[in-house]
């Protein structure tokens, strides 16, 4: 039966689809009883812990078939994808690395594209994962590894969002909240320096956008 979910931290528009069995999560994105929500977040891929969506019922239609006779039955998901470009520390893309992804006990290897990108189809409840990279350098033993959490990056408009953005582009090495602290100060001086922004520490309109361009998300 149709009810109400209260987003937890972790959980995105896919994930939740694929707990409440259902085909699409547009099929909870644009239904009209969550036109406010869509409205307040108009990037599905970006949704808030607290944020309440209207669960739809399930679809279900009745399939007709002899009953002395086995039948297999196919259920077509949309597909899931992570998307991260690897840098080095001179926001140069490590092109052509190798790489291992673990995301919930689900392994996946390949190389980065020419501009560093790693983009794999993943299950939709895949939450939490470890990615490592083996660049190209003349030491044959480096390894470069990240702990990757899908579904917790926050919104632009939350402090909570732009430490994940900070600290995803190599600015920020803290906790994730919504405290603005001296590392975060230091972090939003460091990225403005770094792209000629006026310096003062505030995430306004300029530093906001330019963030958001940054980080593509």
């Amino acid at each position: 039966m149709a009810t109400y979910h209260t987003v937890q931290q972790g959980e995105c528009l896919s994930s939740i689809a694929y707990d409440y069995k259902l085909p699409h999560w547009r099929t909870i994105y644009d239904h009209p009883s969550n036109a406010e929500f869509k409205a307040k977040r108009p990037n599905p891929n970006l949704i808030y812990p607290g944020d309440v969506l209207y669960i739809p019922n399930s679809e279900q239609r009745d399939e007709s078939h002899p009953t002395d006779q086995r039948h297999i039955f196919v259920v077509e998901l949309p597909p899931t994808y992570i998307n991260i470009r690897i840098q080095d520390i001179a926001k140069e893309p490590i092109r052509n690395a190798p790489y291992e992804l673990d995301m919930d006990a689900v392994q996946v290897t390949g190389n980065t594209d020419g501009e560093g990108w790693i983009r794999h189809r993943i299950p939709a409840w895949a939450e939490f994962g470890v990615l490592k990279v083996y660049p190209c350098t003349e030491n044959a033993d480096t390894v470069i590894c990240w702990n990757v959490r899908l579904g917790h990056l926050d919104p632009l408009d939350t402090t909570s969002g732009i430490k994940g953005r900070l600290n995803n582009l190599g600015y920020y090495d803290g906790d994730i909240d919504d405290v603005e602290d001296e590392a975060y100060d230091a972090a939003v001086r460091q990225f403005q320096e770094d792209h000629e922004l006026v310096v003062d520490g505030i995430v306004g309109p300029m530093t906001r956008g330019k963030l958001n361009e940054e980080h593509r998300v």
